[in-house]
């Protein structure tokens, strides 16, 4: 299944813009992952905050959905924060986060994917991720980002609902043609104004076999108040047997 999904075009035809997003959702999907990880958040006057964390992610049994569950580990006033998404084919997305100070998990619902993720520039959609399906996508132009030639492809929501859980009126996609990872993101508010710029860089191969590559680090900002994120990866590691026992709302609230 994951293979017919994700399957290449035949050699000299260029790929179709759902073709070449269904490769770039697939492309960083290994079966499992663990990972420690730095989240600098920086206002516009540069003053800089540091969060640390560590995460795990394993894929469903149809091979393509994924399990997300990360752990807040600095500072102290954030520490044990944890958040679950679990990806749903047929239905909303799960998402859950673990509040220590309340010592509560709250379930969240699908408008909250627009909300900022722990406090960052990022959304609980950017983080879980934006259906293929939920969008309608347009081949605009081929261009290079940072020397590398890219497709640049437009997704306009395919639904109301999906623009209104999303907080995008339309997004913009630089994919790179070798390896198929989304080298730059452009989000457009409801209002049509350029709203985030996501790039991508120190891409790796991180499973040769299938094929899958990850980005080290990742910087969101918003460009309508100048208050960006960085995150950065550290100790990546792909395909080690994570248990699915990580990916429920009692292990978001054991004490560690």
């Amino acid at each position: 299944m994951l293979a017919g999904l994700a399957a290449r075009p035949a050699a000299g035809q260029t790929p179709s813009a759902v073709e070449i997003m269904r490769r770039a959702y697939f492309v960083s999907r290994v079966r499992d992952s663990t990972s420690n990880a730095t989240l600098t958040l920086v206002n516009a006057a540069g003053q800089e905050r540091v969060r640390r964390l560590s995460s795990v992610t394993r894929l469903r049994e149809d091979g393509v959905r994924q399990m997300r569950m990360a752990r807040f580990l600095y500072p102290p006033d954030i520490k044990g924060t944890a958040t679950l998404m679990i990806e749903q084919a047929d239905r909303d997305d799960d998402m859950w986060v673990y509040l220590p100070a309340v010592g509560k998990t709250r379930r969240l619902v699908s408008n909250n994917k627009r909300d900022s993720y722990v406090g960052t520039d990022f959304s609980y959609g950017d983080i879980i991720g934006h259906k293929v399906e939920d969008y309608t996508h347009r081949l605009l132009a081929s261009e290079p980002v940072e020397e590398v030639e890219c497709f640049v492809v437009e997704s306009t929501p395919a639904s109301d609902r999906v623009r209104r859980d999303s907080g995008y009126g339309r997004q913009v996609w630089w994919v790179r043609k070798d390896n198929y990872v989304a080298a730059k993101t452009e989000g457009y508010d409801l209002q049509g104004k350029l709203f985030k710029r996501l790039t991508a860089s120190d891409i790796r191969l991180v499973d040769p076999e299938h094929g899958r590559w990850q980005p080290m680090r990742l910087e969101m900002v918003n460009v309508q108040t100048g208050h960006r994120t960085v995150l950065s990866y550290e100790q990546f590691k792909a395909n080690v047997g994570v248990e699915p026992s990580f990916f429920t709302t009692r292990y978001l609230e054991k004490e560690f």
